[in-house]
């Protein structure tokens, strides 16, 4: 299993390290730099053990890596609708979104995750990515000065994700097994406060927990004395997110790349592509209704060799239409998948294209995202 895709985010020669940097090192964690952190590649049951486990199971992730952050004020939640096409206007006090920051190109600067915490829209939970972090929250300082930042610095955030999360993180937490998904609520855990979060990167079931970080070592160790759970690192994090046809900054996104050709038209919602009023806003709407030049894709590869970022992709004809974005083993499927970008004219699932790799083409064709079916915990609707 390759860590292309872990390595390639690293932005500090002297990383931090979280609040479990003890504990991954005494599981036998291989410690990296990523997005200015020390962190678990994997531990000594490797990468696939690991991702096959949380398929089954309960994966416990450290992500304190990201950033968190209160952003309140007077119509909190209209103004950063300024800098997202996400609707947070729209949401029901605690429920989550996800969105994008975009720039006046209509490029993401960045994905994130934001939770409505009250009624009147003045007070939102932010997660951002950590690369971007630093970045974010100087644009939210320049863009919204009137509204007040408060960056939680002294919380660590834990991931607990698969099939058994709910029932696992009940027996620590009562109440979180009737959360639905996409939705934020504060429990108390031995007098400290978390919020937790029905939400995740890995296309499973499970949940994001902001905890205190004096408390974070105790919270992870309660929950690695479950059977059902075991440490999970960034590797196995990487090829979940890739099964479930996730985006990954850096990679699938970036300052040139449109939400509509990343394919997430989903998450802007009918109001926001009317009003516009966001960066790239015009770009947005143009690309919606005349479409896009490339548009993000799932590649299946037909031998065993992967296709890792960068390689290019071509047609049958041997001209080059694209890049993949992502690429690696999948231990779910037991064969190598990517993603990339192409035109939209070979887009359709079961389209034949090569991806060159080493100058040698590989054969492949376009498929369906996600390539895992994703399992979130969502209500059935009457």
């Amino acid at each position: 299993m390759t860590i292309q895709n872990i390595t390639s985010q690293d932005i500090s020669a002297q990383p931090e390290r979280t609040p479990l940097y003890a504990r991954h090192v005494a599981l036998g964690g291989r410690m990296t730099p990523f997005a200015g952190y020390e962190l678990p590649v994997n531990y000594r049951s490797g990468i696939i053990a690991e991702h096959l486990f949380t398929r089954e199971n309960a994966g416990l992730f450290d992500v304190s890596h990201m950033g968190q952050a209160f952003l309140s004020g007077a119509d909190a939640a209209r103004k950063f609708e300024s800098l997202v096409p996400g609707d947070v206007c729209g949401l029901a006090p605690g429920r989550t979104r996800y969105t994008q920051f975009t720039n006046e190109d209509g490029g993401v600067l960045d994905d994130l995750m934001v939770t409505r915490l009250d009624a009147a829209g003045e007070k939102l939970f932010l997660v951002v990515n950590a690369a971007c972090k630093t970045a974010d929250f100087e644009l939210l300082r320049e863009k919204l000065p009137e509204l007040r930042l408060e960056i939680l610095e002294d919380r660590a955030l834990l991931a607990l994700q698969g099939p058994r999360a709910g029932s696992v993180l009940e027996r620590h937490i009562p109440g979180v097994a009737q959360m639905v998904f996409m939705s934020l609520q504060e429990f108390a855990w031995r007098g400290a406060a978390l919020f937790v979060t029905r939400s995740g990167y890995t296309g499973e079931d499970g949940f994001e927990i902001s905890v205190p970080a004096v408390i974070a070592d105790d919270l992870a160790a309660a929950l690695l004395a479950e059977e059902e759970v075991r440490a999970i690192g960034l590797g196995a994090r990487d090829s979940l997110r890739l099964e479930a046809g996730l985006c990954l900054y850096g990679h699938e996104l970036d300052e040139t790349t449109s939400p509509i050709e990343a394919a997430l038209n989903w998450s802007i919602s009918k109001r926001r592509r009317q009003e516009g009023g966001f960066p790239g806003a015009a770009r947005v709407q143009r690309e919606l209704a005349q479409g896009v030049f490339r548009v993000r894709v799932g590649l299946a590869l037909d031998g065993k060799a992967p296709a890792r970022d960068g390689a290019e992709i071509a047609d049958t004809n041997g001209v080059i239409v694209g890049r993949v974005t992502s690429g690696g083993f999948s231990p779910s499927l037991g064969r190598p998948i990517a993603m990339g970008y192409v035109p939209p004219s070979l887009s359709t699932p079961g389209t034949e294209l090569s991806l060159i790799v080493r100058g040698k083409p590989l054969a492949a064709h376009v498929v369906a995202l996600p390539f895992v079916a994703t399992r979130y915990h969502r209500v059935a609707k009457n």
